[in-house]
C-alpha cells in the first residue's frame, strides 16, 4: 500500500450512532404508514371473497331449486348441494364442484330457508363469529350488495 492509499482509509469514517438512529426511525415512520394502508386493503380482500362465495353459493342454490322444484331446508343446509339430501328425487348434483367451504375467518356459513330477507338467506359473521359489528367483525349476507 502506498503512503496515499492509508491516508484515503484512514479519512474514510463510518455511520454516527445518529445517523443510524436516523435512519431507523424514518424507516419506522414509513412502515407505520403503509401497514396500516395494507391491513385495510387485505380486509376489503377478505369482505369481497366472501361475498363471491355467497354468490357462489346462491347461484348453485338456484339450480338445486331448478332440478328439484325448491330451495333446501334450513336442516337439510348448504350440504344438499354437495351431497343428495334424504327423500329428494330430482337431485342432479353435486352443484358445487368441492365440499361447501367456511368463511375465511375459518367459521361457518349460516344458512336459513326460508329466510327473512328471501326465499334464503347467507350470513357470515366476519371475523368476530357473532352477529352485528364493525369493520372486520362485520356481517356479510346474500341480500344485502
Amino acid at each position: 500500500m502506498t503512503y496515499n492509499s492509508k491516508k484515503f482509509l484512514k479519512n474514510q469514517s463510518g455511520f454516527t450512532l445518529i445517523e443510524l438512529i436516523v435512519v431507523a426511525a424514518i424507516i419506522a415512520l414509513l412502515a407505520g404508514l403503509v401497514v396500516p394502508q395494507f391491513i385495510k386493503q387485505e380486509e376489503k380482500a377478505t369482505a369481497k371473497a366472501t361475498k363471491a362465495q355467497i354468490e357462489l353459493f346462491g347461484t348453485a342454490l338456484d339450480t338445486f331449486r331448478l332440478d328439484v322444484g325448491r330451495y333446501p331446508t334450513s336442516q337439510e343446509g348448504l350440504q344438499a348441494l354437495t351431497q343428495k339430501p334424504g327423500g329428494v328425487e330430482r337431485w342432479d348434483g353435486p352443484y358445487l364442484k368441492k365440499e361447501v367451504p367456511p368463511d375465511p375467518w375459518n367459521k361457518p356459513y349460516i344458512y336459513k330457508s326460508p329466510g327473512e330477507h328471501g326465499p334464503y338467506d347467507i350470513i357470515s359473521y366476519g371475523a368476530d363469529g357473532v352477529p352485528g359489528g364493525d369493520g372486520t367483525g362485520r356481517d356479510i349476507t346474500s341480500w344485502e350488495r
